[in-house]
């Protein structure tokens, strides 16, 4: 054996001395040989210890356990000093609160005003104590008729007032080139200082309302 693997050894060096040696056709691999070179090309399988999951692996998904809110923390946690429960007692009742006369805990206007009997309402809230009264000025008067009683009915149904509010009052008002007729009278009106004395010049009749 030693022998035959020396000669075959000097023929083929001595062939690629020469250069007259002749490329052999690569062999065919079998199936087998196949199988083989996919087993050595193929990565190594994980191990079956590897492929076990642990329960120290185990966690959430993420965004499945959201934050813990930190209760009774304050202001800087959101929730702020009552810990997202809100008030309780007074702001808790259905229609609870202070009120709009409320005050800050200082006596209120209604109760700083002076309720003394035979006090006059004038010097109390205009809007609401005071006489609204409609107003009629003298230069309306022009064009009426004397044999007509001036009143607060017969005003609206000429169309010099709307409405009478809590009273009539005649102002002195006058306009070049209307003057009074004489003998106007008058029922249920109040009159101004100028006006009263206008119409007495006028010979008017008076009467208190």
């Amino acid at each position: 054996m030693a022998e035959t693997k020396k000669k075959t050894t000097a023929k083929k060096s001595a062939a690629k001395r020469s250069g007259t040696a002749k490329k052999q056709p690569a062999a065919k691999k079998t199936p087998a040989a196949k199988r083989s070179v996919a087993k050595r090309s193929a990565p190594p399988k994980a191990s079956a210890s590897a492929a076990v999951l642990k329960l120290g692996a185990l966690k959430p998904a993420p965004g499945s356990w959201p934050k813990r809110q930190r209760i009774g923390r304050g202001h800087g946690s959101g929730m702020v000093k009552t810990g997202g429960e809100g008030g309780k007692g007074q702001t808790v009742r259905s229609g609870g609160g202070k009120g709009r006369t409320f005050e800050g805990g200082q006596t209120p206007w209604a109760r700083r005003l002076p309720h003394r009997r035979g006090y006059s309402q004038k010097a109390r809230d205009i809007g609401h104590f005071r006489a609204r009264y409609s107003v009629v000025n003298l230069h309306q008067l022009a064009s009426w008729d004397p044999s007509v009683e001036v009143s607060p009915e017969s005003l609206r149904e000429r169309g010099i007032l709307k409405t009478a509010g809590d009273g009539v009052k005649i102002l002195g008002a006058t306009r070049e080139g209307k003057t009074l007729p004489h003998g106007l009278r008058f029922r249920d009106v109040v009159f101004s200082q100028s006006a009263r004395e206008a119409l007495q010049a006028a010979g008017a009749e008076l009467e208190a309302a």
